[in-house]
């Protein structure tokens, strides 16, 4: 038999009682933080968006070189130096060089206790919107000539990039230090 009574809250047709609604709430609590760090990304994205630099191809210029002329008869590599320019809005690589007059190759200085040395790297990164100016402390070209050089001399080169493609370039024998 009825009492009249109802020991529980009163809810209205159609609404959710608050054991619902308790249920709901420990189920979504998890997905709170994912949520955050979802939306987090999307107004970080925005911002770099309207900034105009999201998603720009990288661009490369690259000035004259320089080839040193070796020191010593005996002396069967050398360097060759190039600026690099990246006014674009992502990083680009370069992969490979290649030249007519002989066996080109990256190489850069790695510093060991009392000395440095000169190692072989696989390629060389050039970060958006900078310059990597090349020289004997930075990453650069090493250069085995078939022929010896003359001061003076321009030698054609071909810097292949990941993104820019084949970049046709120059460079003129020099005298180190000049």
């Amino acid at each position: 038999m009825s009492t009249g009574h109802n020991d529980g809250p009163t809810v209205a047709p159609g609404r959710p009682g608050p054991a619902l609604l308790s249920r709901w709430t420990a189920r979504l609590r998890p997905a709170l933080a994912p949520l955050a760090a979802g939306l987090l990304t999307l107004v970080c994205l925005s911002l770099w968006t309207a900034t105009g630099r999201a998603g720009t191809p990288a661009e490369i210029g690259v000035g004259e070189g320089r080839i040193f002329l070796p020191v010593l008869d005996t002396q069967d590599t050398t360097g060759a130096f190039f600026d690099i320019a990246n006014t674009g809005g992502s990083e680009d690589q370069l992969l490979e060089v290649r030249t007519e007059i002989g066996r080109a190759m990256f190489s850069d200085r790695q510093l060991t206790t009392g000395a440095g040395r000169m190692i072989m790297i696989p390629r060389i990164a050039v970060p958006a919107g900078t310059t990597l100016e090349m020289s004997p402390f930075t990453p650069n070209v090493m250069l085995s000539p078939e022929r010896p050089l003359v001061e003076g001399e321009r030698v054609e080169f071909v810097l292949r990039f990941r993104q820019a493609g084949d970049v046709p370039v120059s460079a003129v024998v020099v005298r180190p230090g000049s």
